[in-house]
């Protein structure tokens, strides 16, 4: 099992593993077959995310495969530059094995060098496994969203969480 920064080679398999898991999980912004098929606009679009130096893709391999990812997105404006984003995803039959909690370290050990002091992300009020994991890792519930995203014809709350870096 091996978690790493994101380089320009691995941009199609990301591709591929977003689309995959698209469609294994109603816990995603989008839903299977809704990712627009052109993968020289989804390189395009990731290698100008990487060209913000408060902004990173981790990856989760195994077996010579990609196989979940943490995408942490930064802004530059000063007053919410100490900020990032988080959105996470690993395919279901990869989740239980540490691997989450894998990608956050990294995740921390790159926002710590980078002078972020806080990880932000949301997750549906029905996804109980992940805020499992995301308390186990020091993240605390903030407030709720309310009917932030439609699935399977319901609306569907959502936690904001983060977790302040110390020094």
């Amino acid at each position: 099992m091996c978690v790493r920064a994101i380089t320009e080679a691995d941009i199609p398999a990301y591709y591929e593993l977003s689309l995959k898991l698209d469609e294994e999980t109603p816990f995603r912004l989008y839903e299977a077959g809704e990712r627009p098929h052109d993968p020289d606009l989804f390189f395009r679009e990731t290698t100008d995310f990487l060209k913000n130096p408060r902004s990173n893709i981790f990856l989760a391999e195994k077996d010579e495969r990609l196989v979940g990812y943490l995408q942490a997105t930064g802004r530059t404006a000063r007053r919410i530059c100490h900020v990032v984003s988080i959105n996470i995803a690993i395919l279901q039959a990869y989740t239980g094995q540490g691997l989450g909690g894998k990608l956050f370290g990294a995740t921390e050990e790159w926002a710590r060098q980078s002078g972020i002091k806080r990880l932000d992300l949301s997750v549906m009020v029905n996804n109980i496994p992940a805020q499992k994991l995301y308390q186990k890792l020091g993240f605390v519930r903030e407030g709720i969203k309310r009917g932030s995203m439609f699935v399977n014809g319901e609306y569907i709350d959502e936690y904001y969480m983060c977790k302040w870096l110390e020094d």
